[in-house]
């Protein structure tokens, strides 16, 4: 069908906006990513964004959290209602640090403690949706990629503001009221307590307040993990600038990354030195081994592992100085060993194809000991023993949700008559 310019204002040679019998059909060319500080939340907007072809059309905005002080215990609030909380303390002691200095100097004006804050770009859901309306004619449709908890609020009153303009593509289960956003990523294992084993696990009278409730609808696409950076062109990338520093190491390399305890997976010292046996029982059959922390890793479990294989030669640990080697381990490696408590660690080697062994699996509980199971059915990870010959390989169909979940998203473009520019 043929069809039509929608009239208003000349918007010039580059508009994508057309009107059709079918409706509205236009092309997407800019994206905002709506993060919350956390490089593991953020990393699965830029690589869903990095798999439709939009990498460097996107903006980032936070969704930020007073921090400091007694904040570390007032995150289980909404973030409005966070922040006027943390307003009022600050006026309260602002008040009592000045009538003392008041007191010692008789007039010296006391300055308000800064947060560091003031330079990150605040997530505004009116500023978002006025450029996304104000913009539409000549830019098109405004496709917008939230993740986390604290980003549900700001993504939400996005679509109320502006639902004729934009496309709302929220990652993480966000709990209720699904219909607020176009499309919510979220991986399987949300919806473990509507399963019978979990409904079994929960007292009557708590179910109510158990979320999801609903099984997962139309609005909805099912990954097995989290999304991220890790694809094949990227890997291809990194490989080349990692190449001199990984490439000539002895054969086969193995990569231990470490991650920290959780609520639903509990682990310390026992095990480190657990997993420390384990890896000299297999450091006969490794060329290499290199270790990484991550910022979640208790002080207590890494000094275990330095202490054990900082002298050893055939171990590299790196500190946490320079350019983090993450990426260009998955790379390089031959085979990982990866404790059980990190989905996206997990998530990002199970991509490889490479033989990925588990450490602390039996300690997960709830819904990440269903994403563990899902992993052991796949065939993708092995529980790690101690036992195994590194050298040997064995393969597996690698995960490849992010770019699965791309491709949901671009079909769901196409029902409301829009495409991505790439």
């Amino acid at each position: 069908m043929r069809p039509i310019r929608v009239p208003g204002p000349s918007v010039g040679r580059g508009s994508t906006v057309e009107v059709s019998e079918g409706g509205i059909s236009a092309a997407i060319k800019r994206v905002v990513v709506i993060g919350n500080g956390f490089s593991g939340a953020e990393n699965q907007c830029i690589g869903l964004v990095r798999a439709l072809g939009l990498l460097g059309r996107h903006s980032l905005y936070r969704v930020t959290r007073p921090r400091g002080g007694i904040n570390k215990w007032l995150h289980w609030l909404p973030v409005s209602l966070h922040k006027k909380v943390d307003y009022i303390i600050r006026q309260i002691c602002s008040y009592s640090r000045f009538q003392m200095e008041a007191r010692r100097t008789k007039m010296m004006p006391f300055l308000v403690e800064k947060t560091g804050l003031s330079n990150v770009l605040e997530a505004d859901a009116k500023q978002i949706a006025m450029m996304a309306c104000d913009n539409f004619e000549k830019d098109g449709p405004l496709l917008v990629v939230a993740s986390g908890r604290d980003t549900i609020s700001v993504a939400s009153s996005i679509k109320r503001l502006a639902a004729e303009n934009v496309f709302i593509v929220q990652i993480q289960h966000p709990r209720s009221r699904l219909d607020r956003f176009d499309l919510v990523i979220t991986p399987q294992h949300d919806y473990y307590p509507l399963t019978p084993h979990a409904k079994k696990q929960i007292p009557w009278f708590l179910r109510r307040w158990i979320t999801p409730r609903e099984p997962p609808d139309r609005h909805v696409v099912l990954t097995v993990g989290a999304l991220h950076l890790a694809d094949s062109t990227a890997l291809r990338s990194v490989a080349s600038v990692w190449h001199d520093e990984l490439a000539p190491l002895a054969k086969p390399l193995l990569v231990v990354n470490i991650g920290g305890p959780t609520s639903s997976c509990q682990y310390g010292v026992d095990l480190a030195k657990q997993l420390t046996a384990m890896l000299h029982n297999v450091l006969w059959s490794c060329g290499s081994v290199r270790i990484s922390f991550s910022r979640r890793t208790p002080e207590k479990v890494s000094e275990i592992l330095l202490k054990e294989f900082t002298n050893n030669p055939k171990v590299y640990i790196w500190s946490g100085e320079g350019p983090n080697p993450h990426m260009g381990h998955l790379a390089w490696a031959d085979a990982f060993v990866i404790t059980a408590d990190s989905v996206s660690m997990l998530s990002e080697a199970c991509t490889t194809g490479k033989p990925v062994y588990v450490i602390g699996a039996e300690r997960c509980t709830w819904k990440f000991a269903d994403f563990q199971k899902t992993l052991r059915e796949r065939g993708v990870v092995r529980p790690f023993t101690g036992k195994e010959d590194i050298s040997q390989n064995w393969s597996y169909t690698p995960l490849n949700d992010t770019a699965d979940a791309a491709s949901q998203v671009i079909k769901a473009l196409a029902e409301r008559g829009w495409t991505i520019q790439t």
